[in-house]
C-alpha cells in the first residue's frame, strides 16, 4: 500500500480524486481576497481617527497657511465656524428646556394663547396714543392743502438781484440770475410775486399770480404786470359744453345789464305848481 502511494505522483492523485472540478490544476493561481482582512480594517480605523483629529484641530484657530497646505476640505469635514450657530429655544417643552412651565407667555390672557394676538397700537379699548395726540395742520399733518402751489419771490429779492430798467422778470430770468433754484416737485410750480420790500426800477413782470400788496406796489412804481394763464383742468366734453353755454348766457346777461344802465337817465324831481 505504501509502495502504491510512493509511486503515484501528487498531480495524479489530484486528478484521480473524485471532484466536480474539470481542468488542469497547474493553471490555478492564488488570488487576493476582495474583502479587507483584519489588518486592513485596522488600517481603515487609523485613517478615520486621523481624519477626526484633523477636524478637531481645524475647529481651533490655526494659521491660514497651515489650513491651505494641510487641510483638504471634504463633505465629512465641512462645517460652520465655531460660535456662528446657536440652538433655538425649545418653548413649551417643560421646565427642563429652561423656559418655565408657561414658556415665558404668562398664565392667562389673549397674549398667552395661539393666534394673531392684538393689532399694533391697540390699548385694550381705551383711546390710543395716536388718537390722543392733536392733529397737525397742513403738510405736517399729511394734508395735501399744506403743499405749496407757487414758487414765491419777494420784491426785496428782485431789487437786490440787479435787474435793469425795462427788463423782464419771469421764472426763467429769475433762474438765470440765481435767485431761485427749484428742484423736485417745485420745478413744475408757477411763479408768484409777493409784496415784501420795495422796488425802485420799472420792470415787466410775467407771473401766474401777484399778491394784493405786491400788485399795489408794482402799479405805483409803473411796472407792467402780465398774469400768465394756468394749466386748464381736464373735464369731460359734455361738462365743457355746459360750461361754455353758461359763460355765453351770463355774458349776454351782463351786456344787457350794462346797456340798460347806460341808457337810463338820472331822474329829475317833478316841480309842482
Amino acid at each position: 500500500m505504501a509502495s502504491i502511494f510512493s509511486l503515484a505522483s501528487p498531480s495524479s492523485l489530484l486528478t484521480n480524486h473524485s471532484s466536480n472540478f474539470k481542468g488542469n490544476v497547474r493553471n490555478l493561481k492564488s488570488s487576493t481576497c476582495q474583502f479587507p482582512s483584519k489588518t486592513n480594517y485596522n488600517n481603515h480605523n487609523t485613517v478615520q481617527q486621523q481624519r477626526k483629529s484633523l477636524i478637531v484641530a481645524s475647529s481651533s484657530p490655526i494659521p491660514s497657511a497651515v489650513v491651505s497646505s494641510n487641510v483638504r476640505y471634504r463633505l465629512d469635514n465641512l462645517g460652520p465656524q465655531p460660535g456662528s450657530r446657536k440652538k433655538a429655544k425649545r418653548k413649551g417643552r417643560g421646565h427642563a428646556a429652561g423656559q418655565g412651565g408657561s414658556c415665558g407667555f404668562g398664565m392667562r390672557g389673549q397674549k398667552s394663547r395661539s393666534g394673531p394676538g392684538v393689532r399694533r397700537g391697540f390699548e385694550g379699548g381705551q383711546m390710543p396714543l395716536y388718537r390722543r395726540l392733536p392733529k397737525l395742520r397742513g403738510i405736517a399733518g399729511g394734508m395735501h392743502a399744506g403743499l405749496s402751489k407757487f414758487v414765491p419771490v419777494n420784491l426785496k429779492d428782485i431789487e437786490t438781484a440787479g435787474f435793469e430798467e425795462g427788463e423782464e422778470v419771469s421764472l426763467e430770468s429769475l433762474k438765470e440770475k440765481g435767485l431761485i433754484n427749484p428742484s423736485g416737485r417745485e420745478r413744475r410750480l408757477p411763479l408768484k410775486i409777493l409784496g415784501d420790500g420795495e422796488l425802485s426800477v420799472k420792470l415787466n413782470f410775467k407771473a401766474r399770480a401777484f399778491s394784493a400788496q405786491a400788485k399795489e406796489k408794482l402799479e405805483a412804481a409803473g411796472c407792467s404786470l402780465t398774469v400768465l394763464p394756468g394749466r386748464k383742468k381736464w373735464v369731460k366734453p359734455s361738462v365743457a359744453k355746459n360750461i361754455a353755454r353758461a359763460d355765453e348766457y351770463f355774458a349776454k346777461k351782463r351786456a344787457a345789464a350794462a346797456a340798460a344802465a347806460g341808457g337810463e337817465s338820472p331822474e329829475t324831481p317833478s316841480s309842482t305848481a
